[in-house]
């Protein structure tokens, strides 16, 4: 087995192996071309914030609408800074910390970068 293989696109799987001109997962039996494995870095999904501006791994961002948290009866206010985001994949796009709140996901529509 070559060890310069890509890893695996859907499940991230180191053990991928060529089959004529298709690269195959065995873990979850993605296949796919060597040619379009060169292209994935390109198919990363860009998050922005409600102004535009790209968001990545690690920013501070600002709350700009009052957000009822599910569940609960608490708000997070308007204003309210989240350090150290992380980006996730699904409907709610950053996973992030808030003091006095906990672990939460928000959407990007509903803040801005500090």
């Amino acid at each position: 087995m070559s060890s310069n293989l890509p890893n695996c696109p859907s499940c991230n799987s180191e053990y991928t192996y060529e089959d004529g001109s298709l690269l195959v997962c065995p873990e979850c039996a993605h296949e796919w071309s060597l040619e379009s494995s060169s292209d994935n870095s390109v198919d990363e999904k860009i998050v922005k914030d409600a102004n535009g501006n790209v968001l990545h791994d690690g920013d501070s961002v600002s709350v700009i609408k009052d957000l009822k948290v599910k569940g609960t009866s608490l708000v997070v206010k308007i204003g309210t800074k989240v350090k150290n985001i992380r980006l996730i994949d699904g409907d709610h796009d950053i996973d992030c910390k808030i003091d006095e709140f906990g672990a939460m996901k928000l959407k990007s529509e509903f803040v801005k970068k500090i």
